[in-house]
């Protein structure tokens, strides 16, 4: 008998999230299967070896949508295209790369070689070294303390930091939310099962027409397992029953900052949390609990037309990003 693994197991063994894996299903990626009597996913030991593919070619700084070429097809003169094609790119990065060595080493010899030489005013405006410089593109130069393609994709985020007409700033109102939190393995599938069911039960698509979902983890991930909690909301009508196991609570609303992101680019939270921190008119009005995400909320976009489909996170799913924040000196300003 095949012997399945479960999503914790993948994680740790692999070293990837559990959104990722989410990830690398809804974009075709990757397979996983329900168990009888279990109620979350499991993966196979050919959806253990394709991950371990996938994990190698990311290492190699193939493309997701490349690596999707690769192991769907099997004609040997579309992964060569592929392969010459990455090959190609990291010859003209190894040249840049190799023109910057030598531009830096006629710098040291200059400097060495000759008294009063003045770096910026001699060396960085001496024509030849900048005919050579001029053709090298930025966008084609890695930094060197940069290590995996992960590294390098966060460096090419910090090279296009939010501006600030990509963030909106929005009030959430106060409301009262039926909510459910779950700590084990896949959080967010479960606690989204709950929700949609409790959604349906009580035709709350028609009782609360302004309905909205939000979710954070609760708690945080505290290792590189990534294991942990998810808590999701739902805006209720204040008299509602709650049943178990979820609760009733007051959301006390207030203002975000606001990104949209498809589902799965989680990692433009990093850069949402940038923006805040730089910020000169706002900054983060949370409580830095990772208990609850630090006051981060992710909310489900158009959710009340997704519940009632087969799927309620369909390809092409969004999500709005949100941190708390205040004004700058807003104490001031009101007195």
């Amino acid at each position: 008998m095949e012997e399945l693994k479960t999503i914790t197991q993948v994680t740790k063994a692999f070293g990837v999230s559990t959104r990722m894996l989410r990830y690398y299903e809804q974009i075709g990626l990757l397979q996983s299967q329900r168990m009888d009597g279990y109620s979350y996913r499991v993966y196979s030991e050919e959806s253990c070896l394709r991950l371990n593919q996938i994990i190698i070619l990311r290492k190699l700084r193939i493309p997701l949508k490349q690596i999707g070429i690769l192991l769907n097809d099997s004609n040997t003169a579309h992964a060569i295209e592929v392969f010459l094609e990455n090959i190609h790119e990291l010859d003209e990065e190894i040249d840049s790369l190799s023109t910057i060595r030598n531009i830096l080493k006629r710098f040291v010899d200059e400097l060495r070689s000759k008294s009063g030489v003045n770096l910026k005013s001699d060396l960085l405006n001496d024509i030849t070294l900048l005919s050579m410089i001029s053709p090298l593109s930025l966008s084609k130069i890695n930094f060197k303390e940069e290590n995996t393609m992960e590294d390098l994709n966060k460096a090419s985020e910090q090279l296009s930091k939010l501006r600030d007409r990509d963030v909106r700033i929005v009030y959430l109102p106060p409301a009262t939310v039926a909510t459910y939190q779950y700590e084990g393995d896949e959080p967010e599938m479960h606690v989204n099962q709950v929700i949609d069911q409790f959604v349906r039960d009580n035709d709350l698509i028609h009782k609360k027409t302004d309905l909205r979902h939000f979710g954070f983890n609760s708690p945080c991930p505290v290792d590189g397992t990534e294991y942990h909690g998810y808590e999701m909301w739902i805006t209720v009508p204040d008299d509602i029953v709650i049943p178990e196991p979820l609760t009733k609570k007051h959301f006390e609303g207030g203002l975000y900052a606001a990104y949209m992101i498809p589902f799965g680019a989680f990692e433009e939270w990093g850069r949402l949390n940038e923006w805040v921190q730089n910020s000169s008119l706002y900054e983060y009005n949370g409580n830095w609990d990772s208990n609850n995400m630090f006051g981060w909320l992710e909310e489900h976009l158009n959710y009340i037309n997704h519940v009632m489909l087969e799927n309620s996170e369909p390809e092409g799913l969004q999500l709005d990003l949100l941190i708390p924040i205040k004004e700058r000196n807003s104490e001031l300003s009101s007195k």
